[in-house]
């Protein structure tokens, strides 16, 4: 019993770190129709910029100026790359999407040759320390992680249900014509969008780096890959679906590995591949996703 309830608050853990960077790929297909691939190399980004200044401005500060620098990253790789291309039109949208595959690629090069072989640290104020809940002996960082994702996940459904720019977001997804006629800045919508997609973003790599995992290394943001999964099962245009999808991946993640040893037949790693095996069989029954209509847009 204990071993089931450790592995169930790591999947959840896991699953609102997800939350963070599916919310991420579910707010830039909102505002733009765009499938970022770039998504795990802002991520990388993010990481990278905390760990290189935590020595000289502390974690918060650090913390602080790389969610500032992915955010503004992101939204000007939209603003003077992606909308250069096709301004806001949604027909551009798929030729976007590729073009993020090549920034993906630039900006993982770039920091891959700059991290090399070396296992970063964050300065988290979390370090190794675990605490006891009952039966059940959790890392702090995991606690933190919970924690911090709910607080920002609740945040940004409050920007999308109470502020103008998150009426202007729902409004362009229903219909970007109709809002345009009504007044809705479009650029301004998506790109901020973008920036905060970006933000999001950064934050998630501090729990990803933190322990048990060994430190900031430049394969981190290939974790970003396990929350798209999560965006597509909850609906790429529903962001409670994000939300939903993540802690379902992350729970199926963790129990996977927890129970490895019963999982043999299998196969070694099951649990690597297991997000997408949970991700196929529910479009096998929903194609739209688990929170996806009717008029959801299929990439």
């Amino acid at each position: 019993m204990t071993t089931f309830l450790d592995n169930v608050f790591n999947g959840l853990a896991l699953g609102a770190v997800y939350a963070l960077v599916a919310l991420g790929f579910v707010i830039i297909f909102k505002a733009s129709g765009v499938m970022n691939f770039a998504h795990g190399s802002l991520l990388l980004l993010g990481g990278y910029v905390t760990a290189v200044l935590h020595d000289d401005l502390g974690f918060a500060g650090a913390l602080a100026v790389s969610v500032l620098v992915t955010a503004a990253v992101a939204g000007a790789m939209d603003r003077f790359l992606l909308q250069a291309g096709g301004g806001a039109d949604p027909h551009a949208a798929h030729v976007q999407t590729i073009v993020t595959i090549g920034v993906d690629i630039v900006i993982l090069t770039d920091l891959s040759r700059r991290i090399g072989g070396d296992l970063l640290s964050l300065g988290d104020p979390w370090g190794d320390a675990v605490s006891g809940l009952g039966p059940v002996t959790v890392a702090d960082s995991r606690i933190a992680a919970i924690v911090v994702s709910t607080v920002v996940i609740g945040g940004v459904f409050a920007l999308f249900r109470y502020t103008n720019w998150g009426l202007s977001l729902r409004a362009s997804a229903e219909d970007v014509e109709a809002a345009a006629l009504m007044g809705v800045r479009l650029v301004r919508v998506r790109t901020l969008a973008w920036c905060l997609a970006g933000a999001l973003a950064a934050l998630a790599a501090v729990f990803l780096a933190a322990f048990p995992a060994p430190g900031l290394e430049r394969t981190t943001g290939q974790i970003a890959l396990k929350a798209f999964p999560a965006a597509i099962l909850g609906g790429m245009a529903s962001p409670p679906g994000a939300l939903a999808g993540s802690l379902l991946i992350g729970l199926t993640e963790a129990l996977v590995a927890g129970y490895q040893s019963d999982l043999h037949v299998l196969g070694e790693g099951f649990g690597d591949v297991a997000p997408y095996a949970v991700m196929v069989l529910v479009l096998l029954i929903r194609p739209t996703g688990l929170f996806g209509g009717k008029a959801a847009v299929r990439v």
